[in-house]
């Protein structure tokens, strides 16, 4: 039985875990750690539940620390786990490469910092199916769409699948017109460039994860898009994560990496 605590259980995605892991066989939550949780809460939760990784990790035993909280949290929660031996699987956006790798070589006894800019398993063959694309078309954009309560842009997932395009084309920017064709007190009509690729963030009610990828050349346009309706379609690359964690050791980067694609 793996034993799983979660970070920001009260969250969306965090009940969505934890729901996730307790109706799995092989595991279980062993602790809920969130700032927020007052007696009440925790009394319902099920399991003990804690405000901070470090006191829930001197309270329990846990194998995987499941982290979707915040880049100003998660940093402090995944070194604290990792420090101790305890294997992250981490969905907060937000968090640069660099930082990542400092954490990681914060890991003692072999453990694991895996993170996944999206863990939704379309998401990860659209961004697999872009990169196999790149090279073919010479103008890419992106337009990511997520709730408003989001609280980075461009999301993590949109950054990951423009550098994937530009690493693919040995990083030639797309050749769409640019920022210079924007009019006057209209700055930043053509989007953020990621890497040369031109990204669009909407932030709006109704959303919960959608990204369009789209390739142009003479006479012909390639739309690549993902929809996420329910934050369910992420548990099955969550639970993936947690299950592989133990197998694997360091800074792994990507549901890809778990995927046979």
């Amino acid at each position: 039985m793996i034993r799983v605590a979660v970070a920001g259980f009260m969250g969306r995605m965090g009940q969505a875990v934890v729901s996730a892991v307790t109706a799995a066989d092989d595991m279980e939550v062993v602790c809920g750690i969130d700032t927020n949780a007052d007696a009440a809460q925790a009394a319902s939760a099920g399991f003990p539940v804690a405000c901070s990784v470090a006191e829930a990790l001197d309270a329990t035993s846990a194998d995987v620390l499941v982290d979707f909280t915040q880049p100003s949290s998660a940093a402090t929660n995944i070194a604290c786990a990792l420090t101790r031996g305890v294997d992250c699987v981490v969905g907060t956006t937000g968090l640069a490469t660099e930082t990542l790798e400092e954490l990681a070589e914060q890991a003692t006894d072999g453990a694991c910092l895996f993170f996944a800019p999206n863990f939704t398993t379309g998401a990860v063959l659209m961004m697999q199916f872009a990169k196999a694309a790149a090279p073919y078309f010479p103008q890419a954009e992106i337009i990511e769409y997520h709730h408003c309560n989001k609280k980075d842009a461009p999301s993590g997932t949109a950054v990951s699948t423009a550098r994937m395009i530009a690493q693919a084309r040995d990083g030639r920017a797309s050749e769409a017109p640019g920022s210079e064709t924007e009019i006057d007190g209209c700055a930043g009509a053509r989007g953020a460039l990621v890497e040369g690729i031109p990204v669009h963030s909407v932030r709006s009610m109704g959303f919960v994860a959608n990204q369009e990828v789209i390739f142009g050349s003479l006479g012909q346009t390639l739309t690549l898009r993902h929809e996420s309706w329910d934050r369910q379609s992420y548990m099955p690359g969550v639970l993936l994560g947690i299950r592989e964690a133990a197998g694997l050791h360091g800074l792994v980067i990507g549901l890809e990496n778990l995927m046979d694609i």
